[in-house]
């Protein structure tokens, strides 16, 4: 019996795994699903050959969204979300945030539209790791926020 309380419901019965629903029921289909995840850093640059305030050092809080496509797996997942987060974190952020631009990224102006490559190609080679022939993962975009309004993409279809 399940007991409500101020508008919430209360399970009594939480379903088992392999009585209430069984392994083959895990994954609900068979399609290609995109997932994605929102990251922030702060970062400084300047940019050179250019005429304008950018050519200044200054600073960015840059938002980046890495969108990834799959088939789910077994038990219904394209990849976990925790395992994209780790492949930010520890090979592509620590290049990224609270550093000089300008210093630690390949040899390059720069500009949102460099980096956001420079991103695609990082995430892609990791991403190799977690793929297999089953789910066929692919870095399908990166958007790269340097301001609220303002922002660059990477897309597959354009990366060739």
């Amino acid at each position: 019996m399940d007991t409500n309380f101020f508008g919430f419901r209360i399970v009594e019965n939480l379903q088992k795994f392999g009585k209430d629903i069984k392994k083959e029921e895990l994954n609900y289909h068979q399609k290609r699903v995109l997932i994605s995840k929102e990251f922030t850093f702060d970062a400084a640059h300047h940019l050179h050959c250019y005429e304008g305030k950018c050519k200044n050092l200054h600073g960015h809080t840059y938002k980046v969204i890495l969108a990834v496509s799959g088939l789910t797996n077994e038990i219904g997942l394209v990849i976990d979300f925790g395992d994209l987060k780790s492949i930010w974190k520890d090979k592509i952020e620590i290049y990224l945030d609270h550093r000089y631009l300008n210093e630690t990224l390949p040899s390059m102006n720069t500009t949102a539209e460099n980096m956001v490559v420079w991103m695609y190609e990082k995430l892609k080679l990791e991403l190799k790791q977690y793929n297999n022939d089953i789910q066929q993962l692919r870095v399908e975009y990166i958007k790269l926020y340097e301001t609220p309004t303002s922002f660059a993409e990477a897309r597959r279809e354009w990366m060739g």
